[in-house]
């Protein structure tokens, strides 16, 4: 099994506020190291997991820390009511049948 690096965050918002809140949330340029990203919303809308994948834990270290990320964040602010963010490492399954 191939080894990925996954930063996942999940995100309550304000009710009413997806809309203003996608408009904040992505960025303004593709992070360096990042290769693919997927987002989920509940079904209220309310809650947003984003799934990224990265070349290495030290390049979603750089972006995490970075003066982007950091503006990125303080736009979002005003829509977020919780936050819950964790670093994973694993690798895809094989799912028998396909």
């Amino acid at each position: 099994m191939q080894e990925t690096f996954v930063w996942v965050t999940t995100r309550r918002i304000k009710p009413g506020t997806l809309e203003e809140f996608e408009r904040a949330w992505r960025p303004g340029s593709h992070p360096d190291g990042m290769s693919r990203a997927f987002a989920y919303w509940s079904e209220d809308g309310q809650e947003i997991t984003g799934v990224s994948l990265w070349d290495s834990r030290q390049a979603c270290d750089d972006w995490r820390s970075s003066d982007a990320e950091k503006e990125r964040r303080e736009v979002m602010a005003p829509y977020v009511l919780e936050e819950r963010e964790s670093f994973y490492r694993g690798g895809e399954l094989t799912v028998p049948g396909r």
